[in-house]
C-alpha cells in the first residue's frame, strides 16, 4: 500500500506560512493557523490590516521611522563623531539597500513587518567579503528554530523551494518577545482584541446593508402552505438591502410585519467601535489622536512639540534603539567605535518657535556654531560660521577693557538693549561708564 505523503506536504506548507516552528500534535498549531478569536472571527495579518485603526497605527509607525535619516558614525578620540562614509554598510543603509528599494522604502517594510509579524528578516548579500545588498524577507515564509548545539537555523521558502540561510547572512530584528528566539506575533497574542474589532465592524456594515433597519418577522393567523412560503420568500428579497431602503411593501393574505426594535446606540454599537480603536491603539502603543481618534480630550501635552516629544520618547524610541543595536550587531562587526543612529530632530521641525529657541540657546552658550545650525536646516555653510560664540551681556564691564574694540561695542549694545531698552544707545549710561 502506497504511503500518503500529502500530510507531510501540508505540514511543511503550513509551517512556512506561520514563520515559527510548531507541532501538529498540540493545539498551538490549530490556534495559530485558524487564528480564531473569542468573537469567532479568524484573525490574520492580512485581515487585521483592513481595520482602519490597525492600518493607521502600522502606517504611522512605519512611515515615521522611514522618514528619519539613518547615519553611520565613527567615534573620535576626543569624544566627537563623524560620518563613516567609507564603511561598507554606509552605501547599503544610507544610499541604496538593494537595486529595487530606497532607504525609506526599505525601512518602511522592516518596521511594518515588526508591527504585524513581530519579526523582520533581512538577508545580507556579499561579493566576496564585501556587503553589497540588504534584501528584506517575508516573515511568514521564515522558520526559525534552535538546534541541539545551541545555534539558530533560518529556513526560508520562496516559490515552493526551501533554503537554509547561514546565520552570518541574516539580520533578524525581533519585536517584543519572551524567548529571545523570535518576537511575539501581535496578530496571535492580540487576536481577541482585533477579532472583537472585526466583529463590531462587520455588525455595523450589516446594519447599513439592511438599510439601517433591524430584522423582523411576518405573522399570520393561518398557516402558509409551501408554495405561499416560497412566493413570500422571493417577494421579500425585493425589500431587503440598503439599495431597497424606502420601498413600500404590500402584504397579502393577512400577513403582518413586526419589527425587532434595535438601534445602534441601544446596542452600544458606536461606543464599541470607539473603544475598539482605543484598544488597538493601546496594543500598538500609539496615542489615539495620532490616528484621527479625537472623541476624548487628550491627556498628552498641549503643544505640537510636546506631543511629538511624547510620541518619540514612549513609542518610537524603543523601536529605534532596537533597530540601531541590531544594525550594530549584524552589520558593523561589533566595532564599538562605529555605530548607527537615527536623527530624530526632524520630528521637532514642525514647531518653528521651539526650534528657534533651541538654536538661540545653542548659539548664545557656545555649544553650536552658525554652520552647525545651518546644516540642521539644510542650508549651505557661510564664511566665518564655524566660530563658536557666547553672549557677553553678563560680563563685568572692567573685563571689556582687554577685549577687541569691535567685541566691546557689540557687547555694550547687547547689554544696553536688555538694561535700557527705551534709551538710545548713544545716550546709554553704560557707554559713558565704559
Amino acid at each position: 500500500m502506497k504511503k500518503n505523503k500529502q500530510p507531510g506536504r501540508v505540514k511543511s506548507a503550513l509551517l512556512n506560512w506561520l514563520g515559527v516552528p510548531i507541532s501538529l500534535t498540540t493545539g498551538t498549531f490549530w490556534e495559530e493557523w485558524m487564528g480564531t478569536s473569542s468573537s469567532g472571527k479568524t484573525v490574520s495579518a492580512d485581515k487585521a490590516i483592513r481595520l482602519s485603526a490597525v492600518w493607521a497605527c502600522v502606517r504611522l509607525l512605519s512611515e515615521s521611522v522611514s522618514t528619519l535619516p539613518l547615519k553611520i558614525y565613527e567615534r573620535q578620540a576626543d569624544g566627537s563623531r563623524k560620518a563613516a562614509t567609507g564603511h561598507p554598510a554606509w552605501a547599503v543603509l544610507c544610499r541604496r539597500p538593494n537595486p529595487e528599494m530606497t532607504p525609506s522604502r526599505f525601512m518602511l517594510m522592516v518596521v511594518a513587518s515588526i508591527c504585524l509579524r513581530g519579526n523582520a528578516f533581512i538577508e545580507k548579500k556579499f561579493i566576496g567579503s564585501r556587503l553589497v545588498s540588504l534584501v528584506p524577507l517575508l516573515p511568514q515564509n521564515m522558520v526559525v528554530k534552535r538546534l541541539e548545539n545551541g545555534s539558530l537555523e533560518y529556513t526560508y521558502t520562496d516559490s515552493g523551494s526551501k533554503r537554509v540561510i547561514p546565520v552570518k547572512n541574516i539580520m533578524h530584528i525581533r519585536g517584543f518577545g519572551l524567548d529571545g528566539v523570535c518576537g511575539m506575533m501581535p496578530m496571535m497574542t492580540g487576536r481577541d482584541v482585533i477579532g472583537a474589532a472585526m466583529a463590531v465592524e462587520e455588525s455595523a456594515a450589516k446594519i447599513f446593508e439592511n438599510g439601517l433597519q433591524s430584522s423582523g418577522f411576518l405573522s399570520s393567523e393561518n398557516a402558509l402552505d409551501p408554495e405561499q412560503r416560497e412566493r413570500m420568500r422571493g417577494y421579500m428579497t425585493a425589500f431587503t438591502g440598503s439599495r431597497n431602503a424606502g420601498k413600500i411593501m404590500v402584504l397579502e393574505g393577512g400577513l403582518k410585519y413586526q419589527n425587532v426594535t434595535m438601534n445602534p446606540e441601544a446596542a452600544q454599537m458606536l461606543e464599541s467601535r470607539s473603544f475598539s480603536i482605543e484598544e488597538i491603539c493601546r496594543w500598538f502603543r500609539v496615542p489615539p489622536f495620532m490616528v484621527g481618534h479625537t472623541t476624548k480630550q487628550s491627556s498628552w501635552a498641549s503643544s505640537l512639540e510636546g506631543m511629538n516629544l511624547q510620541f518619540l520618547t514612549h513609542t518610537l524610541r524603543p523601536l529605534l534603539v532596537n533597530i540601531e543595536q541590531e544594525i550594530a550587531r549584524c552589520l558593523l562587526d561589533s566595532d564599538d567605535d562605529i555605530f548607527a543612529e537615527f536623527s530624530v530632530e526632524g520630528l521637532l521641525r514642525a514647531d518653528s518657535a521651539g526650534r528657534a529657541a533651541y538654536y538661540t540657546s545653542a548659539l548664545q552658550n557656545g555649544w553650536m556654531s552658525r554652520n552647525d545650525v545651518r546644516r540642521l536646516e539644510n542650508m549651505p555653510p557661510i564664511d566665518g560660521g564655524d566660530i563658536y560664540t557666547v553672549q557677553l551681556n553678563l560680563t563685568q564691564l572692567k573685563n571689556l577693557e582687554n577685549s577687541n574694540p569691535a567685541v566691546q561695542a557689540l557687547a555694550l549694545r547687547e547689554l544696553h538693549s536688555h538694561v535700557f531698552p527705551d534709551i538710545p544707545f548713544e545716550q546709554s549710561p553704560l557707554r559713558q561708564a565704559a
